[in-house]
């Protein structure tokens, strides 16, 4: 078995308190995200998608943030894979942001929801025509024998699409994840974290508690 036990780092660049947190907590995310997004070679918006699977078990994924507002945030993907699947049978996920170099997590929950059809045709127009001929020729989370047939299946469609329109599969599309409650954990010394809890109340207010690390 490897040992980990010595694995250690020191934490302290910043800290999070009362005095320097906004009452609405879309306002703190985008100063962090602005933060984390001016370090070179660094996806800011590289985020982890959890969801209750058909199977009973939880599982997360690494997806890209693109679009966030005070209505909540915006990631796109196949609705027929399996986090589609399991959105539609259980729209309870969670989203959570590890900003390492800035020792940074933001852990969300919320609904999530199809966002408007013009909303994922806008947005799939805007995608490189690679990308787009991706998400046509992919079944997400299907089987399939080898990278080969896949690789055949992308070539031919490159030459049925070649000089056309690429249109937006219609199982293809975005998803509005609406918060109810966003956590920001700041790293300090002696594991001594940061962590701020913003809950929605019935009033569409904010409630803020301080957590023990």
């Amino acid at each position: 078995m490897k040992d980990l036990s010595n694995y250690r780092k020191s934490y302290g660049q910043n800290s999070l308190i009362e005095e320097n947190i906004t009452q609405n907590p879309f306002d703190l995310f985008q100063k962090w995200f602005e933060e984390a997004d001016k370090i070179p070679d660094f996806e800011a918006n590289a985020m982890t998608v959890s969801t209750i699977g058909l199977d009973g078990f939880p599982k997360s994924r690494i997806v890209l943030l693109k679009q966030f507002d005070d209505n909540g945030f915006i990631f796109y993907t196949n609705y027929d894979s399996e986090k589609g699947k399991a959105i539609a049978e259980n729209p309870h996920v969670s989203l959570s942001f590890f900003w390492h170099l800035l020792e940074r997590q933001v852990i969300i929950k919320g609904k999530a929801e199809k966002v408007p059809e013009k909303m994922s045709d806008h947005y799939f127009d805007s995608r490189p025509e690679g990308s787009k001929l991706g998400a046509v020729v992919s079944l997400q989370s299907e089987v399939i024998d080898s990278r080969e047939k896949l690789e055949e299946k992308l070539r031919n469609l490159e030459h049925q699409f070649e000089g056309k329109p690429i249109p937006r599969p219609e199982n293809w599309g975005g998803y509005l994840v609406k918060p109810v409650e966003i956590e920001f954990w700041q790293c300090r010394p002696n594991r001594l974290h940061d962590r701020i809890r913003y809950q929605l109340q019935p009033d569409d207010c904010w409630k803020t508690d301080r957590l023990q690390p």
